[in-house]
């Protein structure tokens, strides 16, 4: 097929000029409705944060409040899988390996059916203090939207192929007020390659998401630059070190991400009940730590404040490492990058503090190593780094520690690439696909 720059019919070039007019206009109808929900999504997930530390305040008041709460967490994620099970199996996990099946054309995409689970179903996991994120729901709901809306204006599979992948980088830049992160993931991660109608596509439907959304829940950056140091080296060795460290960290993170996967299927039980004993144990980590489970904010934040303190952050690390592997490997919707940010900014500030007790000298200020770890563990465990790069430059909004977050994800890529640890995604997508497999194999023949 030609592209719109080497038709040399007149006619041709006429069409193929209203062709992209019209599909850039759905673009950004699909855009805005994307942003539309992202915002209501995390307007549901703002009150489920409030919620963990209300119940558990108000449990520790009951004469049996421990075992309400375990309940009632046990349901929640119960009921949550029980949802992607019984109407949506392609809404377990984060979805956007299911999107990217959907754009190579080796999956059906989901319509309203998958909009609703996986909205329902990510709301109540990460409300029951699973440590997920809110982008993969966001960006499967987007490409969902962008389905609904291939479909009402009965266009092309090749146009709505562009606008699925569009529309799904258009929920990444709801999911954390990043228009441009959104319209790179698309290009680095979706589809691979640079296309012209698609590039047009994806930002204009990441500009009317953030549109949107900005009206909805507020504009502006989530980690404002008032929080992060700006007296950094950019010459500074230890970014090298840092981002080494940050692709081991990646490595080990994958690989226990896909051995709590695989034990997570030995147990005998069936999925609604693996959640529910789950959700139990999380109910009672609720009970006695509220502020360490979910989707991990907060924990974002201190460690852009600089909070935590040294004896207490290896601890955290190593419980929020095993705690988001583990949830994610529960089978609801949600993703891993909230999840990772939180590793990887909690990963930095532990070297940096850790630098700045063994060299004071060399040091301006640890936190900047909070901001490089957010990218650079990202990057090693996607291998996305421009994607990386841009997110959190765009959730500090500040460029001035734009060179040591490039020297950590070269790093941090460099190792993933020397130790052939595979993008993440590729992983899943693959498993899931041999999932389809053996549920056709086992199906009853007739």
């Amino acid at each position: 097929m030609l592209r719109e720059d080497e038709v040399d019919d007149p006619n041709d070039m006429e069409r193929a000029a209203s062709g992209l007019i019209r599909l850039t206009c759905l673009a950004i109808l699909a855009g805005a409705a994307t942003g539309f929900v992202a915002a209501i999504f995390r307007i549901v997930l703002g009150l489920g944060d409030r919620w963990v530390a209300e119940a558990a305040a108000r449990a520790r008041d009951l004469d049996h409040g421990l075992a309400i709460l375990m309940a009632v967490v046990a349901a929640m994620l119960g009921l949550a899988v029980w949802a992607v099970v019984r109407f949506s199996p392609e809404t377990a996990g984060s979805g956007i390996p299911h999107v990217e099946k959907v754009i190579e054309g080796t999956a059906i995409a989901g319509g309203l059916r998958l909009l609703v689970v996986k909205f329902v179903g990510g709301a109540l996991a990460m409300s029951g203090g699973l440590a997920l994120g809110r982008e993969g729901p966001s960006v499967q709901m987007g490409a969902s939207l962008a389905h609904l809306t291939a479909r009402t204006f009965r266009i092309s599979w090749a146009d709505q192929r562009i606008l699925i992948a569009a529309c799904a980088g258009a929920g990444l830049t709801a999911a954390f007020s990043a228009p441009i992160a959104g319209a790179v993931f698309v290009l680095e991660e979706l589809v691979r390659r640079f296309e012209t109608r698609l590039a047009i596509c994806a930002l204009m439907a990441s500009a009317a998401a953030i549109t949107v959304t900005g009206q909805i829940i507020g504009a502006g950056p989530e980690l404002p630059a008032d929080l992060v140091a700006q007296t950094a080296s950019f010459a500074h060795p230890f970014f090298v070190l840092f981002g080494l460290v940050a692709g081991i960290f990646a490595l080990v993170y994958n690989r226990l991400l896909i051995f709590a996967m695989d034990a997570m299927e030995r147990i005998p039980l069936s999925p609604v009940l693996r959640a529910a004993a789950i959700g139990l144990g999380v109910g009672a980590l609720i009970w006695s730590a509220p502020h360490i489970v979910g989707p991990g904010d907060n924990l974002v934040r201190s460690a852009m404040h600089g909070d935590e303190a040294l004896h207490w952050l290896p601890l955290l690390l190593v419980f929020r490492l095993g705690f988001s592997v583990l949830s994610y490997a529960v089978g609801t919707p949600g993703g891993i990058f909230a999840p990772l940010l939180v590793l990887g900014a909690e990963l930095g500030l532990l070297f940096g503090l850790g630098l700045a007790q063994v060299m004071p000298e060399e040091m301006h200020d640890p936190r900047t190593f909070a901001v490089a770890g957010m990218a650079a563990v990202f990057t090693g465990v996607v291998r996305a780094p421009l994607t990386g790069i841009v997110i959190v430059t765009e959730m500090t909004g500040t460029t001035a520690l734009l060179l040591p977050i490039m020297v950590s994800c070269a790093c941090a890529m460099l190792v993933a690439t020397i130790a052939r640890n595979r993008p993440i995604y590729d992983v899943l997508r693959e498993r899931s696909g041999s999932r389809v497999q053996e549920r056709g194999a086992a199906a009853p023949r007739n």
